[in-house]
């Protein structure tokens, strides 16, 4: 699962093997390690009767909650995202974007060609340009 932050918005994005995980109802984690701290982040599916992708953060831990009524159809069909916005207490929002992780279209620039082994197919790959 990769992470992206850029001020107020989060972005998951999340490979083959993860979207499976999900479909079997399970969490997906990731770790970054520190020299004094780790920052996990976590995908969870939420149970009850939420329709809201929710965040929070405490401890250097982001869990980010999926409700189950909108995973169970995102993880079997060909939807590429799902997306929410949070009210902060500030009066701004935060902006929750969950993503199906497509391959690179333009390998290399130092990245490792291993990144995308479980990534979809991008649909632009599949056309005769």
């Amino acid at each position: 699962m990769k992470l992206r932050i850029r001020g107020d918005s989060i972005r998951l994005r999340l490979k083959r093997g993860e979207i499976a995980e999900l479909a079997a109802g399970n969490s997906v984690a990731e770790e970054t390690h520190f020299p004094d701290s780790v920052l996990t982040y976590r995908l969870d599916i939420s149970e009850g009767e939420g329709k809201n992708i929710e965040a929070s953060f405490a401890g250097g831990n982001l869990v980010v909650s999926l409700p189950s009524s909108l995973a169970l159809g995102w993880v079997t069909n060909d939807e590429v995202s799902l997306t929410d916005t949070q009210s902060l207490a500030n009066g701004a929002t935060l902006t929750l974007l969950i993503e199906k992780d497509f391959a690179c279209l333009d390998p290399g620039h130092g990245r490792d060609d291993a990144d995308d082994a479980d990534s979809y197919p991008h649909p632009s790959a599949a056309s005769d340009v």
